[in-house]
């Protein structure tokens, strides 16, 4: 099984064991045990649910810091467009944008620039589309849990990288042309919104690298923004595309699009509702599907500070406001945009190398959770009941891990009468 740099972690001594991770997290990749959760580094998606569940602040995602600005001798800052709604809405973008480049920044490259490109490869794809419906590859903590979850649905993936990608490559190509240095010399600094895009820098999919080389949170930068908006003494002009600003927010991607037969969702959970319903077919006639982890798109990234329903909001009304912004890009190649590496299902639910005994582990597991009182309570550490028979079977817990079936026996006539 390949290793990730995961960007969620656990504090441990921040954990208190209280089980609030594990129910939530999607691919079952947390169990509490000792008292302390523990991430099952092969099932994370780092989607990040499990730091805003955690009450205690025990999990975190680790990103660069800003001393890695003296990284590289050309700068440059590419904004997740989320951090335009994490300010008033009469603070103007090219302001915010020009605070950006004052913590050290020798230019600033809007996110929204690759959002369009992809926006345009997509509407020349689904023209004649391999497979339908396509399914957005812009959050990477969706690509992630389709090889886990959903492995049939791999083919459906939209084969371009994502705007933060393509903006890279474009940003690094034209300071290379205007300042003549190599292109190792010239850093790409991505400001991010969740954890998931951290780990697509340091484990992209799709590519053999990624094109950003330091991931910093919003949460990081938003105080020396914020100072910086005090002392602003001239502004850059930004990127005014309305639809590339509007991805920031969930069904900006669709609305981008323009096209009819499409479905936008947000929320872990009903993502994982609708791709059951699609993979079964129990869905059809869609052309594209917009699938993010965080509710209300990237604007509730757990690396944000505002409100999602706000900024969401707040994205809404800036795109509306530039809508008619229509660019005409200058590439109708997108070959060097296109993934070039196969994505392949992550099996991490395989119970045995060896398929007979996977059979019989398959069956032992089936009889262990049919005497579980199948409440998924979480309190034995395990997520759900047919989870904690599965890490028996598998020799990581204790059938008597359950609270329900261990107070039912001690308080059976049995026990009773041996007191």
């Amino acid at each position: 099984m390949d290793r990730y740099c995961h960007s969620v972690i656990l504090e441990e001594d921040l954990c208190i064991g209280c089980t609030n991770c594990i129910k939530g997290c999607p691919t079952e990749a947390i169990r509490v045990k000792g008292g302390k959760a523990h991430i099952i580094n092969d099932r994370c998606i780092d989607c990040g649910v499990c730091i805003l569940a955690c009450p205690h602040h025990a999990k975190k995602s680790v990103n660069d810091s800003k001393e890695h600005l003296h990284d590289f001798l050309y700068k440059i800052a590419i904004p997740s467009t989320t951090l335009l709604s994490q300010f008033d809405e009469t603070i103007k973008p090219s302001k915010i944008l020009s605070a950006v480049q004052m913590m050290g920044f020798d230019a600033v490259f809007e996110e929204s620039r690759g959002a369009d490109y992809v926006t345009q490869y997509t509407l020349q794809l689904l023209k004649d589309p391999p497979r339908r419906p396509l399914i957005s590859s812009n959050c990477p903590a969706i690509v992630r849990l389709i090889q886990i979850r959903f492995p049939s649905l791999i083919e459906n993936i939209l084969p371009i990288e994502s705007p933060m990608e393509i903006a890279a490559i474009i940003a690094r190509q034209q300071a290379a042309e205007k300042t003549g240095l190599h292109p190792r010399e010239i850093g790409i600094y991505y400001i991010s919104p969740c954890p998931a895009k951290v780990t697509s820098v340091r484990n992209p999919l799709g590519i053999l690298r990624s094109n950003v080389d330091r991931v910093l949170s919003i949460q990081s930068v938003y105080p020396c923004i914020q100072k910086n908006l005090k002392n602003l003494t001239s502004e850059i002009p930004y990127y005014d595309s309305g639809k590339g600003i509007g991805w920031a927010r969930a069904g900006g991607e669709c609305q981008a699009l323009g096209i009819e037969h499409y479905l936008s969702v947000d929320g872990i959970e009903n993502v994982i509702g609708i791709l059951d319903e699609i993979e079964n077919e129990r869905i059809t006639g869609i052309d594209f599907l917009e699938c993010t982890a965080c509710t209300n798109g990237c604007v509730g990234g757990c690396l944000t500070l505002e409100n999602s329903f706000i900024a969401r909001k707040k994205v809404r009304s800036l795109a509306e406001r530039n809508m008619r912004n229509n660019y005409v890009l200058p590439v109708t190649d997108f070959a060097p945009f296109l993934f070039t590496e196969k994505i392949l299902p992550r099996n991490v639910h395989k119970l045995d190398d060896n398929l007979l005994e996977a059979m019989k582990k398959m069956e032992q597991i089936d009889a262990v959770h049919g005497i579980l009182p199948n409440l998924d309570c979480g309190a034995c550490g395990s997520p759900t009941c047919r989870s904690l028979a599965e890490d028996f079977i598998l020799g990581y817990a204790d059938i008597e891990d359950c609270i329900v079936n261990l107070k039912g026996k001690m308080q059976s006539p049995e026990n009773k009468s041996k007191r």
